[in-house]
């Protein structure tokens, strides 16, 4: 279960939105963090606290395949993004680095920015505070589940080949 406050952004948000090509001189989680989002705002990451959620319009992610905007957001405190829509690459590599990622397209539009969201990725249900609206979607498939409970792709399979030994 996630709480937190909603920052909405726009459809069609590139990775180098996300985290512009300038930054991406270093693989510290934090540091990309610090960065997030500089490329659609600069400063937009302070307004954000740690479990606030993003959400965004549709083919989120869109863009280059770079791994490093997942793990922009992650380091920005935010734990799941729900959108419209996802970028192809973006979903995969969102997943693989552990971020939790829920689509529920046209009902984005009961989202503004600023509210107050409870999102219960087992179950696809997302609440609403401000307003009172119910969202489902679909949930994070069980075994996407046991990727982002390990943390990511690679964390989880070297659980898996640790518990094969």
């Amino acid at each position: 279960m996630f709480h937190g406050k909603a920052h909405k952004v726009g459809a069609h948000i590139d990775t180098d939105a996300i985290i512009p090509a300038r930054f991406l001189v270093t693989t510290d989680v934090a540091e990309l963090g610090a960065n997030c989002m500089e490329g659609l705002e600069p400063g937009w990451i302070k307004r954000v606290q740690k479990g606030d959620i993003m959400v965004a319009g549709e083919n989120f992610g869109c863009g280059s395949s770079r791994e490093h905007a997942p793990v922009a957001i992650l380091g920005a405190g935010i734990p799941v993004v729900i959108a419209h829509s996802f970028a192809r690459i973006f979903y995969r590599n969102g997943f693989n680095m552990g971020l939790v990622l829920l689509e529920i397209g046209d009902d984005v539009s009961k989202i503004s920015d600023g509210d107050e969201l409870n999102v219960d990725a087992d179950t696809g249900v997302i609440e609403n505070l401000t307003t009172g609206a119910k969202i489902q979607c679909k949930p994070v498939p069980t075994f996407m589940k046991g990727i982002l409970d390990k943390g990511g792709l690679i964390p989880y399979v070297k659980d898996r080949l640790a518990a094969r030994a």
